[in-house]
Parts: C-alpha cells; sequence; structure tokens
C-alpha cells in the first residue's frame, strides 16, 4: 500500500508540474476515442471517416474546452444521421438541442460524463457511470449521464432500424419521419438505463456526504446494490430483458472503479482522526479532522569515504 501511496504522490507532482502539456494530450486522446467510435458504430458519411480529418479535428479539440469536444461530436453524429436520411437528421437534431439546452442549464461542468458514458456502454461497463459520478459529482450529475445514455439508445436504435429506414425511401416524408420518432421514442431500454443511473447518483452523493466514517466506501457498495435493485425494478415495469450476468459483472467492475476512484481522491486515515476546538469573538467551532494517507519522500544521504590517507611528509 505503500508504494501505491507513493506512486500516487508521484503522479500528483508530475501532473501539477507538467499540466500545461498533460491536459492537452488527454483532451487530445479523449477526442480522438469518441470520434473514432462514432465514425465506427456509424460510419454512413465517407468524408468523416477519413483518419486524418479525425486526427486535424483531434488536435484542433486538444487545445479546446472539453464542451467543445462534446459540440464536434454531435456534429459528426449530425452529418452521419444526414447521410442515413433526412428524418434521422430532424429527429437527433431536434434531440440534440434539448439535450444541449438541458446540458448546460443544469451541469455544464460535467462534459466527462457525458463523453465517457456512451463509451462505456459500448466497452459492456455501463454501471460505472452512476457510482463515479455519484462519488466525483453532485446530484446534476444525473443530467449529464442521463444526456449519455440518451445518445447511447438513441444511435443504437437508429443503427438497428437502419435497414427498415432506407426500405421506406419511397415512402412519404411524413412516414418515414414518423416511424423514425418512434424508434427513438418508444425505447424501454433507455428509461429504464436513465431512471436507475439517476436515482443511483443522488443515492451515493447522499450517503458519501454522511458524516461517518467510511462514508465513501459505504456509498460505493450501497450504490451498486442499489442501483443492481433500481435496474431489476425498472426491468420488470418496462418489460426490457437486461442480461442479468452483464449486470452483475458490470456492477462488479462498478464496485472496483469506485475503490479505485476512492483511493485517488478520499484515501484518508480515521484512526489519526482529531476533534479540534476554537473560537473568534462570535462563534465556537467544533472541527473534526481525518487526515489524509501520505508518505514522505525519503531522502537519501551518500557519504563518500575516501580510504586513502594523507602521508606526512
Amino acid at each position: 500500500m505503500t508504494s501505491l501511496v507513493m506512486a500516487k504522490q508521484m503522479i500528483k507532482r508530475f501532473y501539477s508540474k507538467y499540466e500545461a502539456y498533460v491536459l492537452p494530450v488527454i483532451k487530445f486522446l479523449i477526442s480522438m476515442i469518441c470520434l473514432l467510435i462514432i465514425n465506427g458504430r456509424l460510419g454512413y458519411m465517407s468524408q468523416l471517416n477519413n483518419f486524418v480529418i479525425v486526427l486535424m479535428v483531434s488536435l484542433m479539440c486538444s487545445f479546446m474546452p472539453l464542451n467543445f469536444t462534446v459540440f464536434i461530436a454531435a456534429m459528426f453524429v449530425l452529418g452521419h444521421m444526414y447521410k442515413l436520411s433526412l428524418e434521422c437528421f430532424l429527429v437527433v437534431g431536434a434531440l440534440f438541442l434539448i439535450l444541449f439546452l438541458l446540458y448546460f442549464r443544469f451541469s455544464p461542468n460535467d462534459t466527462i460524463a457525458v463523453l465517457l458514458t456512451p463509451i462505456c456502454f459500448i466497452l459492456k461497463i455501463p454501471y460505472v457511470m452512476p457510482i463515479a459520478a455519484g462519488l466525483l459529482g453532485g446530484p446534476s450529475s444525473a443530467v449529464s449521464v442521463g444526456c449519455g445514455v440518451i445518445v447511447y439508445y438513441v444511435l443504437e436504435a437508429l443503427i438497428v432500424g437502419a435497414g427498415s429506414i432506407n426500405s421506406l425511401a419511397d415512402e412519404e416524408m411524413t412516414t418515414r419521419l414518423k416511424f423514425v420518432i418512434d424508434t427513438v421514442l418508444n425505447n424501454k431500454p433507455m428509461l429504464a438505463m436513465v431512471c436507475a443511473f439517476a436515482i443511483t447518483i443522488i443515492i451515493v452523493y447522499i450517503v458519501k456526504r454522511l458524516r461517518v466514517y467510511y462514508a465513501w466506501s459505504i456509498a460505493i457498495g450501497v450504490g451498486v446494490v442499489a442501483d443492481i435493485v433500481l435496474i431489476l425494478i425498472f426491468d420488470l415495469i418496462f418489460d426490457t430483458h437486461i442480461s442479468g450476468g452483464g449486470l452483475i459483472l458490470g456492477s462488479l467492475v462498478a464496485l472496483i472503479v469506485g475503490a479505485v476512484l476512492q483511493f485517488l481522491f478520499f484515501h484518508v486515515d480515521y484512526s489519526r482522526t482529531e476533534k479540534l476546538q476554537f473560537e473568534d469573538d462570535e462563534y465556537y467551532y467544533y472541527v473534526k479532522a481525518v487526515p489524509k494517507v501520505t508518505v514522505s519522500n525519503t531522502q537519501k544521504r551518500v557519504k563518500k569515504i575516501n580510504s586513502s590517507k594523507k602521508k606526512e611528509q
């Protein structure tokens, strides 16, 4: 454990020292991964599938705020939707407009949650997001995670229904538009996940704020159990047939990721807790101080021993 704490401190010092260089690299990697996944899952517009374009756009995103990456990802999606059909472009564009209004109104600082939620769904570990968002964010993070869930399920539904959409090419535009809207709105798994994740994020946030020892550990355990129970309940309500094996495995991964996040962001030593009392002209203050786990850097002293003796003349 000592070596892990020392490694964490070294990483923190390295990041604080070279933040101006590390942060653009992280933004570049996030942007490139998102755009490559979008092109890989959709890929209807060949011009956007060009790796040079993806590379250039990712480089541009590396020097911009992360919200700009969300905007670029939305533009890539809309480009592919336009190539698929005009109706998909209109419906997804209207949906993105609503989601952007909700996102910028309630949680404009949770950009990473919007980007990572669809990626976690593709990696088959979506249950990580409500635990991580509840630990590192707040109740408003439910909006960001919910936006990511909606984007994933809407795009997956349109990918599955692409053949049917193309088969309606000879029909009237109103018929095709109605089919696309029904495909987007009648998505019961999406509703189940949005509700379950939102409630789980709020539960994890409330529990981690309790004034008890090991609040984060309790929040992780309660959050994982609550997420499983809520998903099973909404599965029965919406009849979504969610995979039980995937739910259990994904929850175990969420438990591990939660423990890692706790080690990185809330690693404290409760055995050295101190209760302090002090006052000023108007108030008495009673404070409970819980120290973080740190390891002092060992400084090695090298002593040179010269065995040669000076001979007296």
